[in-house]
């Protein structure tokens, strides 16, 4: 089976034959990969009316377990984004009535955001359309190559992992 990443590295390797063109059969059709899971991403994500981050948000407080509430601390280092960014994400989301901010039982000056009803139902639609769209793009691999896909993937990415480090 020959893709559009085998004729780039055969015009590379004519042009270049002095490099090994390994890396880029690897993260060329990772990068494709990528531009085919952001549009299935987007497509599940616009059926339920919300953006990837709105989801990355509602995510991380589904995932904390009931009461589904975190705090603003927490939540950054979930979703990797500025304090700044975060304030206005949970601001729009509270607009939207999808979280809510509550004092913080623990800590007079905190507060806790927490995700609605409203909030957990959209995020839920949004999960299950979201597995759907990433299992039909693994519709090609059996179970094992999927196992040992996951694996090497896990392997490529430990070094960023910065848990590990």
């Amino acid at each position: 089976m020959r893709d559009e990443v085998d004729a780039l590295v055969e015009a590379w390797a004519r042009e270049r034959s002095d490099l090994d063109l390994g890396p880029v059969e690897v993260f060329s059709r990772i990068s494709r990969l990528s531009r085919h899971l952001d549009l299935a991403r987007r497509a599940a994500f616009t059926t339920h009316g919300i953006e990837s981050w709105e989801f990355d948000v509602l995510a991380a407080l589904r995932r904390a377990g009931a009461p589904y509430e975190l705090s603003p601390g927490r939540l950054l280092r979930e979703t990797l984004v500025t304090s700044g960014t975060m304030t206005n994400r949970v601001d729009r989301l509270a607009a939207r009535g999808f979280v809510e901010r509550l004092p913080d039982p623990h800590d007079r000056r905190g507060v806790l955001v927490r995700l609605t009803a409203e909030g957990k139902a959209t995020v839920d639609g949004a999960f299950g359309a979201l597995l759907g769209a990433e299992a039909a793009l693994l519709e090609g691999l059996p179970p094992h190559e999927r196992a040992t896909l996951a694996e090497l993937l896990r392997t490529l990415l430990a070094p960023f992992n910065p848990d590990d480090a």
